[in-house]
This record gives structure tokens, sequence and C-alpha cells, in this order.
């Protein structure tokens, strides 16, 4: 089994701007963000992981430092995971956004969506689904965290269960949250999804075939 741990970065210091942050430099976590990211530490340091990569941006980096210090694991930078690029959005005023018409677009098709002189939803799904491949072939047998970003986490779910781009955001992720991949011979599973709790230790034990073991014959007690 290999195990990827998708998590959120911690609450930081535009959730209170209205503002779209996106790959604006210097977002910083907040009070709560950093408690939140010490929280993490103490949650995942039982875990076995291997490696941590996170997103370039602050925030990321930010909530991945503890558990990084806690492990003695360094912060691998993934610009792979990095956060949608938004183009003109960026830095926008929400409220005022929701008021141009291309908004409906997002909300109705937001696979085909071009954020102006951004990305495609699409374009930012097999970004993060690529680089996630590569880090889980790399890392064959592992497991790994890699800390990133609402939407990027949201696509790469909807890709791994299945579900159309377009119902992307039925998926909710809260700051700091966990969602967990695991890839066994029969596929990927998702075995968390926006995990705020408590989480199991991984066990590396292969799930059971349960369509070949309801096929095989019964075996005969009698002698």
């Amino acid at each position: 089994m290999t195990y990827l741990l998708l998590i959120r970065h911690g609450e930081n210091d535009w959730v209170d701007t209205g503002k779209l942050a996106g790959r604006t430099p210097g977002v910083h976590l907040n009070e709560k963000g950093h408690a939140q990211s010490v929280a993490l530490a103490e949650r995942l340091k039982p875990q076995p992981l291997s490696a941590i990569y996170s997103s370039p941006l602050e925030r990321c980096v930010e909530t991945a430092q503890p558990l990084a210090e806690a492990l003695s694991l360094p912060v691998r930078e993934e610009p792979g995971v990095l956060e949608v690029d938004y183009g003109e959005w960026r830095g926008g005023v929400l409220k005022e956004l929701a008021q141009r018409p291309e908004w409906q677009l997002v909300q109705i098709y937001p696979g085909g969506f071009r954020f102006p002189s951004g990305e495609t939803l699409r374009e930012v799904q097999h970004r993060v689904v690529s680089t996630l491949e590569r880090i889980r072939q790399e890392h064959e047998g592992e497991a790994v965290a890699v800390f990133a970003h609402g939407d990027v986490i949201r696509t790469a779910l909807a890709y791994y269960v299945g579900a159309p781009l377009d119902l992307f955001q039925r998926i909710h992720i809260n700051t700091a949250s966990v969602s967990v991949i695991g890839f066994h011979r029969f596929g990927p599973a998702i075995l968390r999804m926006n995990d705020t709790g408590e989480l199991p230790v991984i066990s590396w034990e292969e799930p059971k075939d349960t369509q070949a073991d309801q096929s095989a014959p019964e075996q005969s007690t009698s002698d």
C-alpha cells in the first residue's frame, strides 16, 4: 500500500478580508492557523511518514513546518500542487467577483471555465494529479504528506473518486483537514476525506479482494 495524505493549509491572514488570495505572495498563517499547524503535527507524528511535500506558498509551508520538525524531515516545495492560478481575479473582492457574468460559469461549468489570464480547473486537475502520481511512484509502499490548497485537493479527490470535475464543489475541505488516499493493487481508495479528528495509525496490510473471496468455492470441513 502507498498512502498520500492531502492536507489543506491552516487559516491565514486573508480569511476575513473577503478577497481571493490565490497565488498572492506573503499570505501567512494567522494565530489560529499556527495553532492548527501545531495540532496537526501532534495528530500526524505517529504516522510512518517518509516525506513531506508542500505548495511553495507561505501558508502551506508554515503549516507543514511543525510536522517536519517533529519527524526530522525536510519540507520539499512542490510547484505541482501550487494554488489555482486565478489570473486577473487574484486579490479580487469576492462580493465584486460574484457580480460578474462569468461567476455563474464558475458555478455551473467550473471545469471548462478559464480564469482571465489564468488556468482552467481541468488544467489544474491535470497538473495536480500528474504531480501526485509522480510522488506516489517515487514513494511506492510508503506514506507521504502533501500540504496544499482547498481547490487543489478537491480537484484531486474528484479525480480519484471518479466524480465529474464539474461537481467538485460538492466536496468540502476545511483548513488543516486531512484527506487520505490509499493505493493498492485494486486501485485508489479514499480512506479519509476532510478529517479534522484523530487518525488511526496507517496499516500496511492490503485490503481483501472481497469479490474473489465471494466467488471462491467453500472448502469441505469433513474428513
